[in-house]
């Protein structure tokens, strides 16, 4: 390994990017050198104001691995209370007990999701198993006002319906029993309700806010603006009065406040980008929401009664996990920008500054190396207008030719945003451009946008990604010959159908955790997993053809392009066996596993991952590794 000073004089005096593709020993442990340090820049996860709104808790790789910290709010001392007992890699979430004292937390096995339950005492730091259920997938949602029940969301009797845990005698009561999934719970802080989100429509694509008491009787709907209109709850007043509701009811997500007493909802964000509610004070006097235009989040603090807004003043990127501290005083946000990855800052809402309470932990990294990114629009099929993240190497220099490589996100209901990102980093200094489009289907862009692949899964959204490589391809600094394309799950799924369906149009392609066969993914899925495909697909028996259509295993044949597959074998939501029969099909068709020459391709289980494993640092390495290796030899 080549020490910090040479890493950084390297990058500091030589400015050719093109020395990075020579393929030497000192060229290759620069490499391994940048995805060591940038893998390794800590990251922060679910950060929680406590209820008594004096202490943070979040996690925090530091280490090396993700733990779990306690910040003193007044004097910013930082405290870690597990040792190992908190999942590597992060698929679920914790929360406060409602007297300060312990955080319950959820803990699968190597990445399969099949969560159990545990409560960590904050003082001792002893930790209680409160479920054993290895086969199913558990999370927890909140605590009663009392302290005594907790409130969880279970696949233990089939589909994710919602229980209690008396946490005196660990006695499990389950309140709902639906055949389709809940989405979420909460208990109001008044002790004689719980909210939930479910759907009971034929419309697949709709989400109602749902009420029942907190034995589990008398459930019924409650929030349901319209058919197809998807409404939730972000938080709930001290009082149990007031919601902070979000609905598409409009097309765009508004953020709003609903009034119990009278069934009234006011709207408060304008519908001009899409806005999601975040957090109500305890006092029912300010709503919190996250306003998402063109890739970048901003908080808005909103007046209840005047419906005054007030935008936060955050530099250019994302800023999210809004909690509002004693006295509506200040939010605690972690914020992230192009250059600067994420930090926990303190924003006082009064006097609109920012202070850091944990700065990001960068150590002897030149910062100068950074690549910051822009939004780009650019036009594809039906002149529908696509928005995109673009990043160049920091040294970038007009008159080069650059290759390129088009990342597809997950989701599909996901989205690409102006933030840092550690493998863009390690991209952009190895001399490639990466391009990052917010394709049909994206979130932040409306919901006929949102909803456009629906009974379309790889059929507009490809014509989306093959349009951005036709205007990478109109673009002087980029090399035509050299566009690669890669991505994750869906994303994945969208590596392995682009260069089967337009093999022509990539030089290489990189899929993990991909999807290759539907119907199979089907058969080998969870019931919530099941009824997610319903929404893209409806269900096999009535779309059985766009089922088989739109399956990259049955267009092997037409691959010309060499592929990087990865996949963890704990993977529950896109199984393994996805990548396996992509790879067999490719055997049986000749090609071979090979780092170099024709017909072949490169394959990597990990042994010890689920569904990705992006929030643990020894992954991160192990993968951006493999990839970077991969993209530089065959790019």
């Amino acid at each position: 390994m080549i020490s910090v000073c040479v890493y950084i004089s390297y990058f500091d005096i030589n400015r050719d990017m093109t020395t990075l593709f020579k393929k030497d020993d000192f060229t290759l442990s620069m490499s391994n050198e940048l995805i060591e340090k940038l893998a390794r820049i800590p990251q922060f996860y679910n950060v929680k104001v406590s209820p008594l709104k004096d202490k943070l808790a979040f996690y925090w790789d530091k280490t090396g691995r993700i733990e779990l910290y306690l910040m003193d709010l007044e004097t910013k001392e930082c405290e870690q209370i597990s040792k190992g007992e908190v999942p590597r890699a992060l698929r679920s979430g914790f929360i406060w007990s409602k007297d300060n004292m312990s955080i319950i937390f959820a803990k699968d096995r190597d990445g399969n999701e099949q969560h159990d339950l545990y409560m960590i005492d904050t003082r001792s730091k002893e930790i209680t198993q409160l479920t054993d259920t290895p086969s199913y997938q558990e999370h927890v949602w909140d605590v009663n006002p009392d302290g005594k029940q907790m409130l969880f969301l279970s696949t233990r009797n089939g589909q994710m319906n919602v229980f209690t845990l008396n946490l005196d005698n660990n006695e499990v009561k389950e309140l709902t029993n639906f055949t389709r999934p809940v989405f979420g719970a909460k208990w109001s802080p008044t002790n004689d309700y719980i909210l939930f989100g479910y759907n009971d429509m034929e419309n697949l694509h709709n989400l109602d806010v749902w009420i029942m008491n907190t034995d589990g009787t008398e459930q019924r709907k409650l929030i349901s603006i319209k058919e197809g209109s998807m409404e939730g709850v972000a938080g709930i007043s001290k009082d149990g009065k007031i919601f902070a509701v979000t609905s598409d009811y409009s097309g765009v997500s508004k953020a709003g406040v609903y009034y119990l007493e009278n069934k009234e909802i006011k709207w408060l964000s304008d519908g001009k980008s899409d806005e999601t509610a975040s957090a109500i004070s305890p006092d029912g006097k300010y709503l919190v929401s996250l306003r998402n235009h063109k890739a970048i989040i901003t908080p808005i603090v909103y007046d209840i009664e005047s419906g005054e807004e007030k935008q936060l003043k955050f530099p250019p990127g994302i800023a999210i996990g809004t909690e509002l501290t004693t006295g509506n005083k200040h939010l605690v946000v972690t914020m992230n920008t192009p250059t600067n990855p994420s930090s926990i800052v303190r924003y006082d809402l009064e006097n609109d500054q920012i202070e850091e309470l944990i700065p990001n932990e960068l150590k002897d990294i030149n910062k100068e190396i950074f690549a910051s990114n822009e939004y780009v629009e650019y036009q594809s099929t039906d002149n529908l207008t696509i928005g995109a993240i673009l990043a160049k190497p920091h040294n970038f220099e007009p008159g080069n030719k650059y290759p390129v490589l088009v990342q597809v996100h997950g989701g599909p209901k996901g989205q690409y945003f102006r933030n840092f990102s550690m493998f863009d980093q390690i991209l952009t200094n190895n001399g490639f451009i990466v391009f990052k489009p917010n394709y049909r289907g994206s979130t932040g862009y409306g919901r006929e946008f949102q909803d456009m692949n629906i009974l379309d899964v790889g059929g507009g959204d490809l014509e989306d990604i093959v349009a951005s490589a036709e205007y990478l391809k109109s673009l002087d600094y980029v090399d035509s010959e050299r566009i690669g394309i890669f991505g994750g799950s869906y994303g994945g799924y969208m590596t392995f159908w682009a260069t089967v369906k337009v093999p022509e149009m990539w030089k290489v392609g990189a899929a993990g955790v991909g999807i290759t066969d539907w119907m199979k993914l089907y058969e080998s899925s969870m019931p919530h997993f099941r009824y997610y495909q319903h929404t893209l697909f409806g269900k096999p028996d009535e779309n059985e053809i766009l089922y088989y259509e739109r399956s990259p295993i049955n267009f092997v044949e037409n691959l010309r392009t060499p592929l990087l597959i990865t996949h963890g074998t704990h993977d529950p939501r896109c199984s393994v066996e996805q990548s396996r029969l992509f790879r067999d099909r490719m055997l049986e068709l000749g090609w071979k596993e090979g780092k170099e020459g024709e017909k072949t391709f490169e394959y990597i289980e990990y042994s010890d991952i689920g569904h990705g494993g992006a929030s643990d640092q020894e992954f991160r390495i192990r993968s951006f590794t493999a990839q970077l290796d991969f993209f530089k030899r065959r790019l």
